[in-house]
């Protein structure tokens, strides 16, 4: 008997045996496993970086002008009002939620029209609420309103009663002069008159 026939029974099983079936790594999605040849599905792993490629190339890129800009102090603000000016600290939240220069101006603006407002209000509430405490409750304070801005119309130029009527402490002053007897100011149309009128009404202030 040769040599090599006596290898031939002992070579026969270990060659006509099946590997065993390679089992998923934890690591692979199932989406990308194929358990009947044991291995990774390349075809299905090609088509998903491609996808995400594509994905990636329409997003805004942060160098694009409506990207996110490199810092928070790039954003370019504009406002309409100095309560709403821009606010490092504001930027710096919007900078780290990755929000792009147009949604950064968005939020600005939503404050300015959905906030201001109601800030507006919150104010003017509580100058009538300081009104009505200086004059003795809210009663009193429906009789001496009227009464002030008839008064103020009737003897104050328009720009001078304006700027008093704005503010707490300018009522208060209007109050004042209507209660010293103080003569008219006059209201006339001609400007020489106003500006003296107003030249009157600083003194007497």
């Amino acid at each position: 008997m040769h040599y090599e026939d006596s290898l031939a029974p002992d070579l026969e099983p270990a060659l006509t045996t099946k590997p065993a079936p390679t089992t998923k790594p934890d690591n692979v999605p199932p989406k990308f496993w194929d358990p009947a040849k044991g291995q990774v599905r390349t075809d299905a792993l090609l088509r998903a970086y491609l996808d995400l490629e594509r994905r990636s190339s329409a997003m805004v890129k942060p160098s694009s002008p409506d990207g996110v800009p490199d810092s928070p102090d790039q954003y370019q603000i504009s406002h309409s009002h100095p309560d709403l000016a821009s606010c490092m600290a504001v930027n710096q939240r919007l900078h780290d939620a990755g929000f792009t220069r147009q949604q950064a101006q968005l939020v600005y603006d939503l404050a300015h029209d959905c906030l201001l407002p109601l800030v507006d209000k919150s104010g003017q509430d509580a100058d009538i609420s300081h009104l009505q405490q200086h004059f003795g409750g809210e009663a009193r304070w429906r009789q001496v309103a009227p009464q002030l801005a008839a008064w103020g119309k009737k003897n104050l130029p328009a720009g001078a009663y304006d700027a008093l009527a704005a503010t707490p402490d300018g009522v208060k002053i209007l109050h004042r002069l209507m209660g010293s007897g103080e003569p008219s100011l006059g209201r006339v149309p001609a400007p020489q008159d106003e500006a003296s009128s107003e030249e009157q009404l600083k003194k007497m202030l």
